[in-house]
């Protein structure tokens, strides 16, 4: 009941808030391990979100992990979607499910739990497509918001976010994230989501 009432009950990512605004936070998130696989959509008919079932099979939350171990790993949240057409800008990124995209490509990233230091002490993925790999510190500029999150939502928060760091003299270093921190059966009004841009 409380994944559908928007309850998260997972680890999140650990971050510090550098900057606070009416507008938006500035946080600062510490080095992570991060699980990925780069697909195009229309291997999934489409579906932008077609590579959650592969990292979710490589972690086993789907059945048995698939990986070299094999160890189950723990879900985290947010899961973080890059669409594809969106601006190409070199990109850092951090969060339990991360999406960047490159014209048809899109990748797509688990952050794994932070009990994993480094890439070498996650279990090797048995899924070619699956790759491990860290990330450093890295800084955002975040903007929460509820409900779905449409295409047409997440381009008006960007461009009210871009506008609002931009204001403020925040220098913007790549391309925007989504961040959703609920399943999908997850009561709309009660769904948390962020706009995550890097900054300098």
């Amino acid at each position: 009941m409380g994944l559908i009432l928007g309850k998260i009950t997972v680890e999140t990512p650990k971050y510090e808030v550098v900057h606070s605004s009416a507008d938006y936070e500035i946080r600062k998130y510490p080095p992570s391990v991060v699980a990925e696989v780069t697909y195009d959509p229309s291997q999934f008919k489409g579906d932008k979100d077609g590579g959650f079932s592969v990292l979710a099979n490589y972690i086993g939350a789907l059945g048995n992990p698939q990986n070299a171990k094999p160890e189950k790993i723990a879900m985290t949240a947010p899961v973080i979607t890059k669409s594809p057409g969106s601006e190409s800008e070199k990109i850092a990124m951090t969060a339990p499910v991360v999406t960047k995209g490159d014209k048809n490509m899109v990748t797509m990233q688990f952050l794994l739990p932070a009990m994993y230091k480094g890439a070498e002490e996650a279990p090797k993925p048995l899924d070619e497509r699956v790759v491990i790999r860290e990330e450093g510190e890295r800084k955002y500029g975040v903007v929460k918001f509820g409900g779905v999150a449409t295409d047409k939502v997440v381009e008006e928060k960007v461009d009210n976010l871009r506008k609002s760091l931009e204001r403020d003299g925040h220098k913007v270093i790549g391309q925007f994230l989504l961040a959703r921190y609920n399943p999908p059966w997850t009561i709309p009004a009660f769904r948390t989501n962020e706009v995550m841009i890097p900054v300098d």
